[in-house]
């Protein structure tokens, strides 16, 4: 295990110092050629350059004050076709700043928006409510690197220019136990409509990386996410009690869950009952040691239902798709469609767990069950595995509904001597190797498992080709 890290590790230093090597220490000249475009959600009337604003892309001056003034001012076009702010090459130091409505945040193919390690740039914002606490610590948390709350029409991306949250700052004193308040993210956005976050190169976060919530309408896509695989609670993507999302097109690296699929922690999300619902997940691959490929909870209390993923690569990883649960939870994790898992070097393939007993205080209801039903896994290939499945539900509340067909694991040369550890749970296989456990009977079903065939809202979702003109508003 300590190999393998030691290699992955190497790896991603190679790839961080490759994508660095392209950025000149000076900025370019702002002006950008004619004729070099974009694809978003919607196209923007009017443009400006960081560099408008007093923008310096030295990667030692903050450019604080320039973001926060740049973005005032396009805020003013919101109602006359709206804006976009180009961050052009260079590197290009920064706390946290706020999004605004009908807006898009461009970043040149050479640019890299640095975090800053002045804690003074990171204001706190408000606890969540549908976790009643921060997450790394009850004392509150700080704002995003890139943050919005109640916005229209967002646009973050790029070509495939780079957003480096200088993490090692924020491991560190998390590891150490210094920190009063919960770690920035990457890019959050709250009660927000209409966002689109693609074509970047996102690279060691304080913490999660992209983690929309209480949002609908969504598009993630041709995300590169990196970070070492020892690193903590570095989630790639976290859909968190939002509805109609397509991720799709991304490779992550990551200390923890490379998709973890939330919507609220025990009473406070079961108050909030926003589910995360209506989510598709294609083409992602993921390499966690640590952690899941795809997860789904631990923080589930306000529903999770109608998740479809497909052509999955699952490589070096704990797990390929894990369900994290427990009392108190409440809620539900239902009407979920995984087909066409590739997996290699894997502890395990499938992992449901009903014990994962964290909690934000003593106040949750341990009687607060969840409802784990309908869980289907189709066309699975995984090779040098562990184990197949670690499969366990509630005592008095078992896992229903869970179906496996066409699935083929090959073990490693030092598998576990039980396959299946299946507890509480009922369901069917089809077509499935290693034999399952008993609670997995075959039903001899050559069509197997189901996988949805009506299109979502999100499907259908038709981007603009757009302009990078330059002209100053």
């Amino acid at each position: 295990m300590l190999l393998r890290k030691q290699v992955l590790c190497t790896v991603y230093v190679m790839v961080i110092l490759g994508v660095l090597s392209l950025v000149p220490v000076q900025c370019r000249t702002s002006k950008f050629e004619q004729g070099l475009d974009y694809e978003a959600i919607n196209c923007r009337k009017h443009s400006a350059v960081l560099t408008d604003f007093g923008g310096v892309g030295d990667g030692k001056t903050s450019n604080t004050n320039a973001f926060k003034s740049a973005i005032e001012h396009l805020s003013k076009f919101s109602s006359d076709g709206g804006a976009q702010l180009i961050v052009p090459a260079g590197k290009w130091l920064t706390g946290s700043f706020n999004l605004t409505s009908h807006f898009t945040l461009f970043l040149d193919k050479d640019a890299v928006i640095l975090g800053s390690q002045d804690e003074s740039e990171w204001p706190l914002v408000k606890i969540l409510p549908s976790y009643g606490r921060g997450r790394d610590a009850p004392g509150g948390r700080r704002s995003a690197l890139i943050y919005g709350t109640n916005l229209t029409d967002v646009v973050i991306t790029g070509h495939n220019g780079t957003i480096d949250g200088q993490g090692p700052y924020w491991w560190t004193r998390f590891k150490k136990g210094q920190l009063k308040v919960t770690r920035p993210y990457m890019i959050e956005i709250l009660y927000s409509d209409q966002i689109q976050i693609s074509n970047l190169t996102l690279i060691n976060s304080p913490s999660w990386f992209v983690h929309p919530i209480y949002s609908s309408n969504i598009l993630v896509q041709g995300l590169t996410i990196l970070a070492p695989v020892d690193s903590p609670n570095t989630d790639g993507i976290d859909p968190d009690s939002c509805s109609n999302m397509r991720i799709e097109d991304v490779y992550i690296v990551s200390g923890d869950d490379c998709i973890a699929v939330k919507s609220g922690w025990d009473e406070y999300g079961i108050a909030v009952g926003m589910p995360t619902e209506h989510l598709i997940i294609r083409r992602l691959t993921c390499i966690s040691p640590d952690s899941a490929v795809i997860a789904l909870g631990s923080e589930m209390s306000g529903g999770i239902s109608d998740v479809r993923a497909e052509d999955i690569t699952a490589i070096d990883s704990q797990s390929g798709v894990r369900i994290k649960t427990a009392p108190g939870r409440g809620a539900f994790v239902k009407d979920i469609f995984v087909k066409g898992m590739v997996a290699k070097t894997m502890k395990y393939v499938y992992w449901m767990s009903g014990a994962y007993n964290s909690h934000p205080d003593h106040k949750y209801d341990p009687k607060a069950l969840p409802e784990i039903k309908n869980i289907n896994y189709r066309d699975t290939v995984a090779e040098n595995v562990t184990m197949a499945g670690q499969l366990a539900g509630i005592d008095g509340d078992p896992f229903t509904g869970i179906c496996m067909s066409n699935v083929t694991i090959g073990l490693s040369k030092k598998p576990k001597k039980l396959q299946w550890n299946c507890t509480d749970i009922q369901g069917v296989t089809s077509n499935v190797s290693p034999q399952p456990c008993e609670l997995l009977p075959s039903k001899g079903d050559e069509q197997g498992c189901p996988f949805p065939e009506d299109r979502l809202p999100v499907e259908d979702l038709k981007l603009k080709t757009c302009s990078l003109k330059t002209f100053y508003a």
